[in-house]
Parts: C-alpha cells; structure tokens; sequence
C-alpha cells in the first residue's frame, strides 16, 4: 500500500530530475543576478519594448552588468537615505525595469520587499502599505499623486518617483512624451519636499556598491494574500526559501540543463511582477540562468503580447489559463500570421487548466503547456506536471524536490487520509515561509508542527493524490474564488455592497463564466431595501469606489430573500445552484423555441 512518506511521485521525476537538491545554499536573492553580471555581463538582462506607428515594435534592452550595477546604485541610495536592514519597501509598479531594479536594489541594501497591484484602490493600498510598515515606495509616476493623498495615513517617509519613458527605446520615448505622458497621467513636473527621482538617485550613486551583510536568513518579500479567512495578511519569506525555490524550478522545468545552455533562454515577462508568480518563476528564474526577460506591463493586451512573442520569439512562458486561452483566440494565432513554435515549456498556475487550452496551445506552439500548483506561502511553485513525461489531465502534477506533501482529515486536521482520497492538503519544505507579519495567530492555524518533528503548511485546499504520486485541487476549502488568476473573497464584496443604501442583504459568489470555458465570474444576489431601487450599473460604481476591477461582480440578480441555514449563515452554494438552474431551463426553452 503506497503512503505519503514513500513519495512515490519521486520514480515519476523525468530524468536528470533529482529527488533531492540538499544542501541549498544560505545565499541571498540577489547573489544570483551578481553571478550572471560577473559570468555573462554582456547577456541581455531585460527587454522594454513597445509598438511605435509606422516604426513598428521597437527595443530598449540592459544587460547584466547595467542591471546589477544600477541596483547596486540604488542600494546605496536607499542605505544613505536611511533604510535600515528589516525595513520593508513598497513597490508600485507594473512590469518595467525600474520594477526589477528596485527589487533587487531594496534587497541589497537588506531590505524586505512589500509589491502591491497598483491598480489598487487608495483605501487598499493604503491598508497594504500600513501593514507592511513600508518606510519607503517607489513608484511610476502615474500612481505619485494617489500615494501622496494617502502617505499622512501611513508610516511611508519618502516616495521614490520614476517615470515609465526612462527605459523605453529613443524613438518611443519622444513620441511618449509628446503625445502621450499628460494625457495619461505620466506627467509629473516636480516632486513633493522629501521626495526623490530613482534617475537622480541611480547617477548620484553610480559605481558604488552597499555595504551591508544579507544571508539567507534574512527575510526578502512580503506577498499579500487573502489565506483561507479572507483578510489580507503578508506571507513572509526568508531570501534562502525563494532561493530554494527557484533551484527546484530550475530542475523540473529545464531538466537537468546547464547555466551555459540555460542562459539563451527568452522569458516572456507577461504575468505580474508584483505577485510572486511572476517574481519566482519568470525574474528570479532567469536571473539565475543569465537569461532575457521580454517585459510586458499589461498583460490583459492580448494583442500587445501576441505581437511581442511574434517579434521577441520567448521559449519559456509563465502564465495563467485566461492568458493562454486569449492567445489560443486571436485571430492572428488562429490564422497561422502570428507563430508559437519558439516557445519551449510553458508553466500554467492561479486557476485549473482546462483540458482544451492546453491542448490547442501545444498544437499550435509545438511545445509543452504543463499545469502546476504553488501559493504565495511557498513563495510560489510547489507542483507541476513532468516536461518529457506523462501530464495526466487535470492534475497539478508532481511535488517538487524535497518537498514533502500528504492529505489529511478535514474533521481533525491531523489523520492523513488513504491515498486517493479527499482531504486538506499539507505540504513541508525548504521553501515555506516564516509565517504571516504580525499576525501570529493566523500563522498558528496555517504552520503547525507534527509528531513527525517537521513544519507543515495547511493549504487550505482540498486535494488527493493517486498511487502515482500526481496531485489533485478537488475545491477549494473556503468560498474563495479566482477571477483572471487573482484571488477573490465574497465576504469582503459583500460588505462593499452591503454599505450601497439601497441595499437590505446581499450575497456573491463565483459561478462558471458563461463564455470562458474553465473560468469563473462573480454573481452578486440583492434584496433590496422596501421602496428603493438600484441598477446594476450603480451597484458596479459603487464597487469600483472600493475594489479592484477583479472583485467587482460582472452579474446581479434581484431577489426577494436569501437562502439561509438555521443559525442565519447565508448558502452560497444553493444559490449556485439556482444560477445553474436557471441556466439549463433557459438553454431548454431556447431549444424548444428553436425546435
């Protein structure tokens, strides 16, 4: 009988996987991008490239040296300007290379990292920037003013400004500035007392390196996320643990390659830096390689990603389902005008793989589309399905190295359960955090030490594994609900909603998308106050005051009351059912009608 502490995932490795990577180096995140600047100097670190009329796609490109050197400017800055090791650093920006200079700049100088979606709302950012206790952010010009409106609410001392044209190509840049950067919102003449330019402080600081000790002890990043309650909280990770998992990444996706091969490899930098998705497996992934980022800032342009791949040819492609079913559709893909086939290995995380995107995107990329598993506490990638061996469909395949996972009980949290049947799954590791900041009582339920002596992460996903070894997410243990690869708590939309004055109860929840095949989007359900009225249109306003675009339902239904259980808990599964409901008797009587 197979157990969990066999591992029998390890003989389904391919080969040139190890089942061990022990010992992992007590190194700091950033050693890797200083190796690859010592090693490949001249290597093209990162791409910023734009669609400029008649021009075409034109390039701006840094390579290693540049890249290592300008963080290392910045470190000192940021040092001088009186960051101290622990302090944390607020980055608030899409994907540009100010975003990776900043990251790597605040490491160096012993910082911790706190990215956040700048899309955010003030009232968001705000609580994100306060609970991180951020002395600093840096940021692109276009979010400065809404920063400063909420900086007096904030422990932040100094805004660190940059402007989104200082790493576009010459051309861009001139025709940005002339016809573009007011009418956006790029357009900032001065900064506020106190506040400072990263280009002044990059050349005051030019050539000069931090002198300051990081381990891998030391903590790097904070990543947001909801947990299983649904309040936002910072999972924290030491540099060794991302350290960690960027090697294991490194051995399952490129199967046992060397650096010196690895490093031609073309990353498309499309899904966002600011989550650590996009921060582990596409900027530290290719740092440790020597290899080039293509950056992409908005992701949700198909069209801009499709040309981007077009011109740029990447070979290794992080993403999320939506993302590849958006390319899958486009015209120029579908024509045969826009080719795929450069691309090598794909990764596929954040919501379920449906078994037709995967499929149609390696028939037209000739490559492999693997679907994997990781969470913001892990920092990010903990399973994926083999590159050469057999994807089985709908699993998220494999643990990865040296990490140990098991199913257990959902009554008590402990009893692991027999092997292919449901249960909660837990996971143990080098690569998971210390725990949540300043919130010791929500890392209490999620990091729990057994009688085995090792630390296990409670997931708070409900899973099973076969006899194989290969993992399956079953649902989801909580009434979170992923929306366009973000996470979406209906309690919170609730209570944004709840606070419309025409508004009595209401209830949202996430249902299938009635168009996007293996995706989901929010239905809210609203009783109304006796004597009033709202449009869904004044509901959607309402929301945007609060949420990001994500969070805000995209369907309303007015009712008269709520399904509720005897001790008055709202059922969002019966009204689940109802959308299901309804939806099969309005596809019968289309048919009749039809007939």
């Amino acid at each position: 009988m197979v157990t969990y502490a066999d591992r029998p995932w390890l003989k389904h490795y391919d080969s040139g996987v190890p089942a061990s990577l022990h010992p992992y180096p007590n190194i700091p995140l950033f050693q890797f991008l200083h190796e690859a600047a010592q090693k490949f100097p001249s290597n093209i670190a990162l791409v910023t490239q734009t669609h400029v009329p008649v021009a075409g796609r034109i390039a701006k490109s840094l390579n290693y040296a540049e890249v290592d050197a300008a963080s290392d400017a910045l470190a000192v800055g940021l040092i001088e300007m009186g960051l101290k090791k622990g302090d944390r650093v607020a980055l608030v920006m899409p994907n540009t290379a100010s975003f990776i200079i900043s990251y790597y700049g605040v490491l160096k100088a012993g910082g911790v990292v706190a990215a956040t979606n700048p899309t955010y709302p003030a009232e968001k950012m705000q609580f994100q920037i306060n609970d991180s206790g951020a002395a600093f952010v840096i940021t692109l010009t276009l979010f400065y003013n809404m920063l400063k409106e909420i900086q007096p609410r904030t422990q932040v001392k100094t805004i660190i400004a940059t402007n989104v044209k200082e790493y576009l190509p010459g051309l861009a840049r001139t025709l940005f500035t002339i016809a573009k950067e007011k009418k956006t919102g790029h357009a900032l003449s001065a900064l506020q007392s106190g506040d400072v330019w990263l280009q002044d402080i990059l050349t005051k600081h030019a050539g000069k390196k931090p002198n300051i000790s990081v381990t891998g002890d030391d903590l790097a990043i904070f990543q947001y996320t909801g947990g299983t309650t649904g309040v936002s909280k910072a999972a924290a990770s030491q540099h060794k643990a991302v350290v960690a998992n960027i090697i294991q990444s490194k051995a399952i996706l490129l199967n046992g390659s060397n650096a010196a091969v690895s490093s031609n490899e073309v990353f498309l930098g499309a899904i966002p830096f600011f989550h650590v998705y996009g921060l582990v497996t596409v900027v530290g992934f290719a740092m440790s390689l020597g290899a080039r980022i293509v950056l992409v800032p908005n992701a949700r342009d198909i069209d801009d990603v499709v040309d981007t791949i077009q011109t740029f040819k990447p070979t290794l492609f992080m993403g999320v389902p939506a993302l590849y079913n958006g390319i899958n559709n486009h015209a120029r893909v579908k024509s045969g005008e826009v080719s795929l086939k450069s691309i090598r290995v794909c990764m596929s995380g954040s919501a379920p793989l449906p078994a037709v995107t995967k499929r149609t995107f390696e028939q037209l990329s000739g490559g492999k589309l693997l679907e994997g598993y990781g969470m913001s506490e892990t920092p990010t990638a903990t399973h994926a399905n083999p590159v050469l061996g057999e994807n089985r469909t709908g699993s998220i395949g494999l643990p990865f190295p040296d990490l140990d996972c098991k199913i257990v009980s959902l009554d008590d949290g402990i009893t692991e359960v027999a092997v292919g049947e449901v249960g909660e799954l837990l996971m143990s590791g080098p690569q998971v955090m210390t725990g949540y900041h300043n919130q010791p009582e929500e890392t209490a339920k999620s990091l729990r030490v057994h009688a085995d002596g090792k630390r296990w992460l409670y997931t708070g996903d409900i899973a099973r594994m076969d006899e194989d070894g290969y993992f399956y997410i079953v649902d989801r243990k909580k009434d979170m609900v992923l929306i366009g690869g973000f996470n979406v708590y209906p309690v919170q939309v609730d209570k944004v909603l709840a606070e419309h004055p025409s508004v009595l109860e209401c209830a949202v929840a996430g249902v299938p998308h009635e168009e996007k095949e293996g995706q989901e989007m929010l239905k809210g359900w609203i009783v109304l106050r006796p004597d009033c009225a709202a449009t869904p249109e004044e509901l959607v306003a309402h929301c945007l005051k609060y949420l990001s675009r994500y969070e805000v339902p995209t369907r309303f239904a007015f009712v008269d009351a709520l399904p509720k259980s005897v001790v008055g808990k709202t059922l969002r599964r019966e009204l689940i059912e109802l959308e299901m409901r309804e939806r099969a008797q309005k596809k019968a009587n289309a048919s009749v009608n039809a007939g």
